[in-house]
């Protein structure tokens, strides 16, 4: 595991409690392989992370976007926080080089599958929480979480997306392509690319095909609007 103090620089979130961050940070797997104490892994501070990402988000939907309805707000509350979403910006801040993982989690590339990015991204909201308290949990959701949220929602709308742009741009139709499929049953990967007629727009990877689809839709929304200057949102 890496130094935790080069995760909270990149968080900018110092804990008075290093082991709540750590607990955060230990997936199932790992607790189960060094047999740790019961309830020493992070699915419970992913519980209370997942309340508290729900209650600052939905206030700052409500104070920022005045003119939507409930099931406006609820549908842009999804595209926000949904598990892609949330391990698009796992990425963003290395989390998943400082997860615990078993041996055979790791191996089977854990450390990139999107419910393990963002169970520990929603956990380490809790560990936030119960280390300092409301304010800096909610610093750490508007820094990372509510932040560019065209791009977040395009990111969970990007195949619809992508199908209404090809449409409107091009005379082939929009295909996914199957590239691999690999893993056991319970921790499958799927590769997918994203094409119109023989020219590859994106690829993606995920735990179902639907979720590698997605991942290869906004890629493509992406290269098509800085290599033909098309208007994705």
């Amino acid at each position: 595991m890496k130094d935790l103090k080069e995760f909270q620089k990149t968080i900018g979130y110092e804990f008075r409690d290093e082991s709540l961050l750590r607990q955060a940070l230990t997936h199932s797997s790992y607790a189960n392989e060094h047999h740790m104490k019961k309830l020493s892994d992070n699915e419970r501070l992913e519980f209370l992370g997942d309340a508290v990402l729900e209650i600052v988000s939905s206030e700052f939907l409500y104070l920022n976007y005045t003119d939507l309805n409930e099931g406006k707000l609820s549908r842009l509350r999804a595209s926000i926080v949904c598990e892609p979403t949330l391990a698009y910006i796992c990425k963003e801040i290395n989390l998943g080089d400082y997860v615990l993982l078993s041996k055979g989690e790791d191996m089977t590339g854990g450390r990139n599958r999107k419910s393990i990015l963002s169970d520990a991204f929603e956990a380490t909201i809790g560990a936030i929480f119960l280390d300092g308290g409301m304010e800096p949990a909610s610093k750490y959701i508007h820094r990372f979480v509510l932040n560019d949220i065209e791009h977040k929602q395009l990111f969970y709308d990007s195949k619809t997306r992508l199908q209404e742009v090809v449409q409107a741009n091009f005379k082939e139709a929009l295909t996914y392509e199957l590239l691999s499929e690999s893993g056991p049953d319970h921790a499958k990967q799927f590769e997918v690319r994203a094409m119109v007629g023989s020219r590859t727009l994106g690829t993606g990877v995920g735990s179902t095909k639907k979720a590698a689809e997605q991942e290869a839709a906004y890629e493509g929304l992406m290269r098509l609007h800085k290599e033909d200057s098309i208007k994705i949102i």
